[in-house]
């Protein structure tokens, strides 16, 4: 197992997200002006070490278990979705150098600055080709959902060629064309619009073949199924902008006195009920969530190989915390009456947030049909799982 600084990397990384509250606050508006994260923004994430918090201790970095990372992305989600999802992007797709060639690691996520982001789908197409002595392929194609791909210095896309496989490619950030395809109601500030590239060459180091290339590293994350780290670091968004939510109501609460009421919205009993039901939810769909990332981690630790079930229970929760999420946020939506409909306000961000968690392929409802046929021992397709 790779060895981890004593440091704190529970500790440290949560505390550095909470650090950045005010700048995120500051920035929030700017990113959906922009419709992607704000230069400062990105600078302070990356000097906090948190857009690389998945990337090998064997390559100079972090290495940060799931409970740690959810954690740093739920805490980023309390004061802005956009931010913790590039956050959860950037780290995410960093556990993929845990499979590439070492060479190639190093070459991408030595820098201690470094950050990637992609798309799995294999929306592209590559063709077998040579340059300069290195084997590899012509790549062109389009992808949809580049998550911060426009401060990333590498971007991901998938891709079929024509050797029968399919690989993840890595493209430099000079390679790739960007469309202005964003126009959401969430998440705004992520940047999430299409990404493109035309006959760019990519060597075969520089891509892998998911489900078939081991990992390179010997260590607990590289062993920690990736799809289920996914599934989890997306719904941990949700955890956190239903937290926000509620932390705004708190506030507006105190103080609202709706039409036609002598007492405050904190006052009233139908707010009274509501919140403390909304704040179970929140907090129990967490738990489970970190209950089932925990015992797995343990498992990765060991050496064991980690099953089946272990990873639809992981997917399960990470589905669970995002409907959670979303019916949270809806809940401080309505309890805050009329002031969470204009666009400054911070409710009404945190609920559109939380909608753009439960579509994301890895945390959709219709995920429990498959989580369902494998619950009841009915064959499932669970190559995603």
């Amino acid at each position: 197992m790779s060895a981890r600084p004593a440091d704190s990397i529970t500790t440290g990384a949560v505390d550095r997200a909470r650090g950045l509250e005010d700048l995120i606050v500051e920035h929030r508006l700017d990113g959906d002006a922009q419709r992607r994260l704000p230069e400062p923004l990105v600078s302070a994430l990356v000097d906090a070490g948190l857009m690389r918090l998945c990337v090998p201790a064997a390559y100079g970095g972090p290495e940060a278990d799931p409970v740690t990372l959810i954690a740093v992305i739920e805490e980023l989600g309390r004061h802005d979705g956009a931010t913790a999802w590039c956050s959860m992007i950037a780290s995410t797709t960093a556990s993929m150098a845990a499979f590439l060639p070492a060479r190639s690691a190093r070459e991408i996520y030595g820098p201690v600055d470094v950050v990637t982001g992609g798309v799995f789908a294999p929306n592209g197409s590559g063709v077998a080709a040579s340059r300069d002595r290195d084997d590899g392929f012509e790549v062109t194609g389009r992808w949809a959902w580049g998550s911060g791909t426009q401060h990333s210095h590498w971007v991901l896309g998938g891709a079929r060629c024509d050797d029968d496989t399919f690989r993840l490619c890595w493209f430099r950030h000079d390679d790739v064309d960007f469309h202005d395809t964003w126009h959401s109601t969430g998440v705004r500030g992520s940047g999430s619009l299409d990404f493109s590239v035309d006959g760019v060459f990519v060597p075969s180091q520089r891509t892998i073949q998911p489900g078939v290339t081991r990992p390179v590293v010997d260590s607990a994350a590289a062993r920690f199924p990736n799809f289920a780290l996914l599934a989890a670091s997306v719904a941990a968004v949700g955890l956190g902008v239903a937290r926000g939510a509620l932390d705004e109501l708190v506030a507006v609460a105190s103080g609202k006195r709706p039409q036609y009421s002598s007492r405050t919205l904190a006052e009233s009993v139908y707010t009274q009920v509501e919140f403390a039901r909304a704040d179970a939810m929140l907090r129990a769909a967490r738990a489970y969530l970190v209950s089932e990332l925990a015992s797995t981690w343990e498992v990765a630790r060991s050496g064991r190989p980690v099953r089946l079930d272990e990873r639809v229970r992981i997917r399960s929760a990470a589905v669970h915390a995002a409907r959670t999420g979303a019916e949270v946020a809806d809940l401080a939506y309505t309890l805050a009456g009329g002031t969470a409909v204009y666009e400054s306000s911070p409710i009404g961000r945190f609920a559109r947030d939380a909608h753009v968690v439960t579509q994301h392929i890895q945390t959709a409802p219709k995920l429990n049909e498959t989580v369902g046929k494998v619950l009841l021992g009915v064959d499932a397709d669970t190559r995603l799982f």
